[in-house]
C-alpha cells in the first residue's frame, strides 16, 4: 500500500513527540523511508523528513542513505535539488566519504540550479570534515567518469581558495598536495594547469621550500631529461605549458636553471623548426619570451659558456648585416633587411642576463673576427633603432587617454618600449669592456610603479641615445603587448594588422590531447 501525505505527517508527529526516545518508533521512520516510492508531494516531504531523524536510527542508516539517493536521481529536478540540499545532514562519522563521493558524481548534472546546489552541499560538508570530503573528490578524480573527473578538478581549482584557514588546515593542505601528485601521474594539459592552480594556492607551499617542491612537480611533467621533438606539436605544447606554470614560481631563491639550460640546449637549436600547437601563435616569439622571462632567475649553470654561445649564435641570426653598397654609394639590394625587434629584445635580454655570470665572454670566448662581425651588426641595428624611435615618438606625440587605446596606438606604444629596451641593452654591450649593469622591464610585462613615473620628459636626443622613456610607457596595456612590431624595409608602417595570440594558460584541443589522452571511463552509478 502506497504511503500518503497523511501517513508521512502522522509518522513525523510520532517521532517529533518522542523527543529523545525515538528508538521504539522504528516503524514510523520506516514509513518515512517508504515515502520515496510515493508521488511528487510524498517524495518532497520524504526528502526533508529522512535526514531530520537519520542519526536516531543507526541500524537503518544504509536504508536511509539509499532512499535519499533515489530522490537525488528522481526525474523531477525540484525533488533532486531538495534531496541534494539535505545530503550534508548524512555526512557524519564514516558516512562523510560516501556522501562526498555521491556529491562529486552529482557534479555531472547539466541543470544549472542543481549544479549550484551540489556545489553548495560540497562546501557544506567541507566545513564538517575537509579531509573526508577531499577523499571523496579525489576518489572520483582518480577513478570516476571523465565528466565527473573534469568537474571535480574544476571544483577544487575554484573553491579551495575560498575556504577559511580553520577548514584548510596544514594537515588538509598536505593531503591535497599528496593526492594531487597522484593525479598528476596521468593528466591532460588542461587538467595540469588547473591542478597547478590548486597546489600553487596552498598556504603550506608559500615558502621557498614549498615553491621548490612545486617546481619539481612541473619539471616531472616537462620531461626535461628527454630531447625535444620540434616536429611534434603536443611535445612543444607540453613544454610551453609547463614553463608557463613554472614561471611565477621562480625567484632569486628558486632557480630556473634547468628550464633555461633545456631551452638553450634543445629549443634554441631547433627554433626555426618548432611546430606550433596553435595556428595563430608565433611559436618562435613565444619560446623566446619564455626564455627571456626565466633568465633573471637562472642559478649556476654547468655549461654556461656553451649556452651563452648558443644564445649569441641565435642573436646573430636575428641581427642582420648592413646591405652592401655599390660604387655610387647606393644599396646594392632593392630592400634593406627587416629588423625583427621583438625577437632581438628577447635574445638580447637573455644574453645580457646570462652574460652577467661570464662577463668576459665577448672579450675572451669569442674570436676577434666574430666579435667584429657582431659589432657591425649591433651598430647597424642601433642606427635603425634611432629612426624608429623618432618615428614612433612623433606618431604618439600629444596622444593621451582613449587615443592611446586604439589598436594601432597600442602597438606603437609597445613598439616604443621594445626599441628603447634594445637600445639600452646595446649601449651596455658597446661599453669597453661590455657592461651588464642596466635593468629593463620586458616590453610585455606590467610596468613597475617606480618605472612608470619619470622626473622629466626626455628629449628626442636622449631617447636616441638610450635614455629613459619611462613616462611614455605608463599606458602600456598588460595583455595587448603580444603583437610583433616589424616595420618593412626599414620604414615605419602606419598600417599594422591585428595579431591573434594564445592567452597564457590556454591549451589547445580538448580532452585526449596534449599531455596524452586518458581513456573514457564509463562506470555508471557506483555509489
Amino acid at each position: 500500500m502506497a504511503v500518503t501525505i497523511e501517513d508521512l505527517y502522522r509518522s513525523y508527529g510520532v517521532l517529533a513527540d518522542a523527543k529523545d526516545n525515538l528508538s521504539p518508533h522504528k516503524d514510523a521512520y520506516q514509513v518515512i523511508l517508504n515515502g520515496v516510492k510515493g508521488g511528487p508531494k510524498e517524495k518532497r516531504l520524504a526528502a526533508q523528513f529522512i535526514p531530520k531523524f537519520f542519526s536516531s536510527f543507526p541500524e537503518l542508516a544504509d536504508s536511509a542513505i539509499n532512499a535519499q539517493l533515489d530522490l537525488c536521481e528522481d526525474e523531477d529536478v525540484s525533488i533532486r535539488r531538495q534531496a541534494i540540499k539535505e545530503l550534508p545532514r548524512f555526512a557524519t562519522g564514516e558516512n562523510i566519504l560516501r556522501v562526498a563521493d555521491i556529491l562529486t558524481q552529482l557534479l555531472q548534472t547539466d541543470d544549472t540550479a542543481e549544479f549550484n546546489q551540489v556545489n553548495a552541499s560540497l562546501i557544506a560538508i567541507f566545513k564538517i570534515d575537509a579531509k573526508g570530503t577531499l577523499g571523496g573528490l579525489f576518489s572520483q578524480i582518480l577513478q570516476g567518469e571523465d565528466i565527473v573527473r573534469e568537474r571535480a578538478i574544476k571544483f577544487l581549482s575554484t573553491k579551495l581558495k575560498t575556504l577559511p584557514e580553520d577548514v584548510m588546515t596544514k594537515e588538509v593542505e598536505d593531503y591535497v598536495f599528496a593526492e594531487t601528485k597522484k593525479v598528476l601521474e596521468d593528466v591532460t594539459g588542461e587538467e595540469f594547469v588547473l591542478l597547478m592552480r590548486v597546489v600553487s594556492g596552498l598556504r603550506v607551499l608559500q615558502t621557498v621550500n614549498g615553491r621548490q617542491q612545486l617546481v619539481e612537480l612541473v619539471v616531472e611533467q616537462a620531461f626535461l631529461e628527454q630531447a625535444l621533438n620540434p616536429a611534434d606539436p603536443d611535445t612543444v605544447d607540453r613544454l610551453l605549458q609547463c614553463t608557463r606554470q613554472a614561471l611565477p614560481l621562480f625567484s632569486k631563491n628558486v632557480h630556473s636553471t634547468r628550464f633555461v639550460t633545456y631551452f638553450c640546449e634543445h629549443v634554441l637549436p631547433n627554433l626555426s623548426s618548432l611546430t606550433s600547437p596553435v595556428a595563430e601563435l608565433d611559436i618562435q616569439l613565444e619560446v623566446l619570451k619564455l626564455l627571456a622571462e626565466m633568465s633573471p632567475f637562472c642559478g649556476d649553470m654547468e655549461k654556461l659558456e656553451a649556452n651563452l654561445n648558443m644564445l649569441f649564435t641565435k642573436l646573430l641570426e636575428f641581427m642582420p648585416l648592413p646591405p652592401e653598397e655599390v660604387e655610387n654609394g647606393e644599396n646594392s639590394a632593392s630592400e634593406e633587411p627587416k629588423l625583427q625587434f621583438s625577437y632581438v629584445e628577447c635574445l638580447l635580454f637573455g644574453f645580457h642576463q646570462l652574460g652577467k655570470k661570464l662577463p668576459d665572454f665577448l672579450l675572451e670566448k669569442v674570436d676577434a673576427e666574430r666579435l667584429k662581425d657582431f659589432k657591425i651588426r649591433l651598430q647597424y641595428f642601433a642606427r635603425g633603432l634611432q629612426v624608429y624611435i623618432r618615428q614612433l615618438r612623433v606618431a604618439l606625440q600629444g596622444k593621451t587617454g582613449d587615443a592611446l587605446k586604439t589598436d594601432e596606438n597600442k602597438i606603437k606604444v609597445v613598439a616604443l618600449k621594445i626599441t628603447n629596451n634594445i637600445n639600452i641593452l646595446i649601449k651596455d654591450l658597446f661599453h669597453n669592456p661590455p657592461s651588464f649593469k642596466s635593468t629593463i622591464t620586458l616590453s610585455w610585462k606590467p610596468v613597475q610603479k617606480s618605472e612608470a613615473v619619470a622626473p622629466k620628459r626626455p628629449s628626442g636626443e636622449e631617447i636616441g641615445s638610450g635614455g629613459s622613456t619611462k613616462k611614455q610607457v605608463s599606458p602600456l596595456p598588460r595583455r595587448d603587448a603580444r603583437q610583433i612590431y616589424n616595420p618593412p624595409s626599414g620604414k615605419y608602417s602606419a598600417t599594422i594588422g591585428n595579431f591573434t595570440y594564445e592567452q597564457r594558460g590556454g591549451f589547445r584541443g580538448g580532452r585526449g590531447r596534449g599531455f596524452g589522452g586518458r581513456g573514457n571511463r564509463s562506470r555508471g552509478r557506483i555509489y
